[in-house]
């Protein structure tokens, strides 16, 4: 959730001050070069005018074009974007942040880089955009090209960001980067996405007796995060889940994000009210419905839950579902009038609940029996 996102790009570029100044266009070349096929492959030592001109003489300035709407990218001062007639531009930005977010001894390379585009593109999807460009500003620990290992991290953090911006077709337009204070990762992405004038889905058009419906199952991000804590116990495990096998089987890892049912909720007008699934349905379901005004009911035997979360149980796997987070599912309310297909754009859909008169949110059991149902998920600030 990005209640200040203006805020947190501001603070991000606070926080990535470059102490030895490096050219912007350069670095930004840099990272258009390792999200090619073919990375570009780092000496152990280089300096800057070497740097520059290796990425100048291997990416032809830097120029990256995305299907016409990027005019211009890396390698001005400023990225060149063209806004489709009769649309209007989204922007969101999200942290990624080492400790917070991930663990470099839990979470391979590959997915730092997916989960930090994913972000993103969950937002735009929650508000039924298409993506345009993406703005990555990073922050890597002093020493990190000074060794083997660190600039294979690097690589390999791009080649999972570039696999998931290549399945979108997000250029990557720009961006920025520095020696971390702290001496871990930080990244800060911003994406870029369109919207048809005044369509965009948002969390405040919500009415009572619209019915609620989340795509996709609950629960498995949690899930798999506990299992990898279990796995864990301190030691690095990375290496054990590196392979993207199936990615329904890795939610924590490499998560989903529905940009293609946000698309089509807007395109087939659908939905009422968006949200994406990314702190938790408790907290997300909230947030909606405080920007509606309204309050919700929610069937607790319909939740859908994903098969690692009912690995440990009914009672944790509707904890995960309803708390976990980091799903990056979609969840809407729609008019009681309008026929909601069971799958939009090949991602299931399941009716979970209704919103109602009031302010008060109810988790409804197969009895009938109601219990308040309290915010319980991610608290980005605590």
């Amino acid at each position: 959730m990005k209640i200040l996102a203006h805020f947190s790009l501001l603070v991000s570029l606070y926080i990535l001050l470059d102490r030895s100044p490096v050219t912007g266009p350069a670095i930004a070349g840099f990272m258009l070069g390792l999200m090619r096929k073919t990375p570009l492959k780092m000496k152990t030592s280089m300096g800057e005018l070497a740097l520059i001109e290796r990425i100048r003489s291997g990416w032809g300035g830097g120029i990256a074009r995305g299907g016409g709407n990027l005019i211009l990218g890396i390698g001005d001062d400023c990225a060149i974007l063209r806004v489709p007639k009769g649309h209007e531009l989204l922007v969101t930005t999200d942290f990624t942040l080492e400790g917070r977010h991930f663990r470099r001894d839990w979470h391979p390379p590959e997915s730092v880089g997916h989960r930090a585009l994913a972000r993103g593109l969950s937002d735009l999807a929650g508000m039924g955009a298409r993506p345009l460009a993406a703005f990555l500003s990073l922050a890597l620990p002093g020493g990190t090209f000074g060794s083997r290992s660190g600039r294979r991290w690097v690589e390999r953090f791009f080649t999972g960001l570039r696999g998931l911006a290549e399945a979108y077709a997000v250029p990557l337009a720009g961006g920025d980067t520095a020696e971390s204070p702290s001496g871990l990762v930080l990244a800060d992405i911003v994406l870029v996405g369109t919207a048809p004038v005044g369509r965009a889905l948002r969390r405040s058009g919500g009415r009572p007796g619209d019915a609620l419906y989340v795509t996709g199952e609950l629960g498995g991000a949690a899930a798999e995060l506990a299992a990898m804590e279990r796995r864990g116990a301190g030691k690095d495990v990375s290496f054990r889940i590196r392979a993207i096998d199936s990615p329904g089987e890795h939610q924590q890892l490499y998560p989903q994000p529905r940009v293609a049912v946000g698309l089509a909720l807007v395109r087939r007008r659908l939905a009422s009210a968006a949200i994406d699934l990314s702190d938790g349905l408790s907290t997300d379901l909230a947030q909606l419905c405080r920007e509606s005004g309204v309050g919700a009911e929610l069937s607790l035997t319909a939740l859908p839950l994903h098969p690692l979360a009912l690995r440990a149980g009914n009672e944790q796997a509707i904890d995960f579902a309803l708390n976990g987070g980091e799903d990056y599912e979609l969840l809407f309310s729609a008019p009681a009038a309008v026929k909601v297909p069971r799958s939009v754009a090949g991602v299931r859909v399941t009716r979970i609940g209704k919103l109602v008169r009031g302010h008060a949110i109810s988790l409804v059991d197969s009895a009938g029996r109601r219990r308040p149902l309290l915010p319980g998920g991610w608290e980005h600030v605590v």
